[in-house]
């Protein structure tokens, strides 16, 4: 904790050369006598620093002295090549105090860039990244971090995963490229007997790695698995479904539907007409949200298909006879 404390106390002083005790103590959270300390440390172990007295002292950093911040630390040039990551995200990996260590040395360098001199904001200062989803569920059952551990090894796995259609995990054997993640959930990437498959973390109860390497396909990478398998699972699908939706339900309707959604076309007042592409008629039942603002017109089995389940629903929710 002390190293990393006088690791940030030097890119301070490298930015700006002086700065006053008790401007570092609030950068640093620490007691201006707690500063102090740590420049007599820096002092005794060989670091041009000292502290000058009077109204308007401070501590120094004798110019020409730099540190060459430009070389990262293997840990931390991992916590930077997985950019994208919010701080959750990199506290499940192990990479979080890697990824502020880093940040820190960048944001040192930036402090002498032209940019700042003239009083420009950097773009941290103006871009939030949060790749959570909203009103997001708890993270996964397993430990990312370790996981993603085991799978640098390269073997393959026996895991515990229940699908989605399944009330209990069964066991299977698979060959890990390695891990996704997208809007909050976390993925474990392989091969499932010879097919690429997406295993949500949540929904891993165990595994074990096994003695033998993993079997990956030739000319496949992670990169290259999760492209496929992600396009496989957005593809919009050729079944055509017209559908009148109310206008104030559009942007809605484009933030659930996305890709879905094939034509958008003027109606009657207050409605519109939307085109949407579908895998199969089955798939409609998600416009069941959309409750009276929406109406299958086309074809003839979606509409039914929405009816049946609208007769369900009702059936479901009246009220029982005294």
């Amino acid at each position: 904790m002390r190293a990393a404390r006088l690791l940030h106390l030097l890119l301070l002083l490298q930015a700006r050369q002086r700065i006053t005790t008790a401007e570092l103590a609030e950068r640093l959270e620490v007691s201006r006598r707690t500063v102090l300390r740590d420049i007599e440390a820096l002092s005794a172990a060989g670091v041009p620093v000292y502290a000058e007295r009077g109204r308007n002292g401070g501590i120094v950093l004798l110019p020409g002295a730099r540190l060459d911040v430009s070389r990262l630390e293997p840990r931390e040039l991992e916590a930077l090549s997985v950019t994208g990551l919010d701080g959750d995200q990199l506290e499940r990996l192990g990479l979080a105090a890697a990824h502020e260590t880093a940040a820190r040395k960048i944001a040192a360098r930036q402090a002498s860039a032209p940019g700042a001199s003239a009083g420009l904001l950097g773009l941290a200062e103006l871009v939030v990244v949060d790749s959570t989803a909203w009103l997001a569920a708890p993270g996964p059952g397993v430990d990312v971090a370790d996981l993603a551990s085991v799978l640098r090894h390269r073997r393959r796995l026996r895991i515990r995963y229940r699908s989605s259609a399944e009330k209990r995990p069964s066991a299977r054997v698979v060959d890990p490229y390695g891990l996704a993640t997208k809007s909050g959930r976390w993925y474990l990437v392989a091969d499932d007997q010879g097919t690429g498959r997406l295993f949500a973390l949540e929904r891993l109860t165990d595994y074990e790695p096994l003695e033998a390497p993993a079997a990956l396909r030739a000319g496949q990478s992670l990169r290259t698995v999760w492209t496929t398998l992600k396009e496989r699972t957005e593809t919009p699908g050729q079944v055509i479904v017209t559908v009148r939706l109310r206008e104030s339900r559009l942007d809605l309707a484009r933030r659930i539907l996305g890709a879905r959604i094939h034509e958008v076309a003027a109606a009657d007042e207050g409605w519109c007409t939307v085109v949407l592409r579908y895998p199969d008629i089955e798939s409609v039942r998600q416009l069941l949200q959309f409750a009276d603002h929406v109406e299958v017109l086309a074809p003839d089995a979606a509409r039914e298909r929405v009816r049946q389940l609208a007769t369900d629903l009702a059936e479901r929710h009246k009220t029982p006879a005294c």
